[in-house]
């Protein structure tokens, strides 16, 4: 075999490698890509309508997978989780006569459920980041929620905002309650929670009327 012949086959065998090489890591970009939607969902598209940049919100999005795993999330006990239960009728009950105090109270207990359950609690953007992990559909009404809770202090809510407020606060605390009764059942990836079968099981009939007279 001549030189030149084997520097063509040295050529046609390197253009084969890269090719083979640029499709695998196609291929692994778009499982990537995919996998990623199918976890944040809305987030997902959240935040890319904010970057219009797909790699970019990949990125912050695998960024936000890789602190999640290195949370040192704890389970509650029983006693803690009947505890928040009651504290959270509690506050559903307050809305009837007492509104404003009842959003108030629905956004603090929140912020102790996610501390006491290990979240980082110091920066709303990352806590909403770091919930959206395991929850990026009630992300989405925590971060309105919040929203209006801070509109209200101001006097710029009406009743009917601060009922949808505590509602959203309500499948929060579920959410966080309820990933340890049902390890593996995300509202991000099985089309939400069955909320008759986690933390407001006991008290849901009550916890609806509720609502409803709110």
């Amino acid at each position: 075999m001549s030189s030149t012949t084997v520097i063509v086959v040295i050529v046609v065998v390197v253009i084969a490698l890269l090719a083979l090489a640029a499709f695998a890591w196609s291929t692994a970009g778009r499982r990537r890509s995919r996998r990623l939607r199918e976890r944040f969902g809305p987030e997902y598209d959240r935040h890319l309508s904010e970057t219009n940049d797909p790699a970019e919100t990949e990125r912050v999005l695998a960024e936000r997978e890789k602190r999640h795993r290195g949370l040192s999330l704890r389970t509650l006990d029983d006693r803690e989780r009947e505890t928040f239960e009651r504290r959270w009728t509690e506050v559903q009950s307050e809305f009837v006569d007492d509104p404003d105090r009842a959003v108030d109270r629905a956004d603090a207990l929140v912020d102790e459920v996610m501390t006491a359950r290990g979240y980082p609690v110091d920066d709303f953007e990352q806590r909403a980041a770091d919930i959206s992990v395991e929850h990026p559909v009630v992300v989405q009404r925590y971060r309105e929620a919040r929203r209006i809770a801070r509109a209200n202090r101001e006097h710029r809510a009406d009743t009917e905002e601060l009922r949808g407020a505590v509602t959203s606060y309500r499948e929060l605390v579920q959410a966080l309650l309820g990933d340890e009764r049902h390890d593996g059942h995300r509202d991000g990836r099985t089309g939400g929670h069955d909320t008759g079968r986690h933390s407001g099981e006991a008290t849901g009939q009550d916890d609806r009327r509720k609502e409803t007279s709110a």
